[in-house]
C-alpha cells in the first residue's frame, strides 16, 4: 500500500518530507510484526534485542556499556530493562571478577531456550520477500545505510 493511501494524503512538503514519513512509518509496521511473537513470551523488543547480543557473546559475559553500544534502541534504560531479565531468570548478572566496579551480564539457559523459541518466528524474511526481489531488498539495505551517513 502506497504512503499516500496510509496516511490519506498526497500533500507532501516535497519527496524527502514524503520519505521521511514513509521510513517512520514502514519502521513502526515492521515493529509491529516483531512485537505479535514477543508479546505471546511476555518479553518487549528490548529484551529480546539484550538476549541477542547477549547470545552472541555467549558464553563469554557482556557489560552494560557493551550492551548499551550494540542495542537497536539507544534511548533504552538498559540497567532497568536487564533488571527485568534477571526478574524473569533469562539473564544473570554477576561482580565481574577482574574489577569489581564491572558487572557481568550472562545469557542463562533459559534465555538460550527462549531465543531459540523465537528465533523461527521472529524472520521478518517472509514479509521482505513477498514484497522485495533480492536485487530490491540489496538496493533498501545500501539507501538506508546511505541514509544513515
Amino acid at each position: 500500500m502506497k504512503i499516500e493511501e496510509v496516511l490519506k494524503t498526497d500533500k507532501f512538503e516535497n519527496d524527502y518530507h514524503k520519505a521521511v514519513l514513509n521510513i517512520v512509518y514502514t519502521s513502526n509496521y515492521v515493529n509491529g510484526l516483531l512485537k505479535v511473537p514477543l508479546s505471546k513470551q511476555k518479553v518487549t523488543l528490548q529484551q529480546y534485542n539484550i538476549l541477542r547480543i547477549l547470545r552472541g557473546q555467549y558464553p563469554s559475559p557482556a557489560t552494560v556499556n557493551l550492551i548499551k553500544e550494540r542495542l537497536l534502541d539507544h534511548m533504552s534504560d538498559v540497567s532497568r530493562i536487564i533488571d527485568r531479565l534477571v526478574e524473569k531468570q533469562l539473564v544473570s548478572r554477576k561482580v565481574c571478577p577482574s574489577d569489581r566496579r564491572a558487572v557481568d551480564i550472562c545469557i542463562t539457559d533459559k534465555g538460550l531456550a527462549l531465543l531459540e523459541k523465537l528465533d523461527p518466528l521472529m524472520s521478518v524474511h517472509s514479509v521482505l520477500d513477498n514484497n522485495l526481489t533480492d536485487e530490491e531488498c540489496l538496493q533498501l539495505n545500501y539507501l538506508l545505510d546511505k541514509l544513515r551517513g
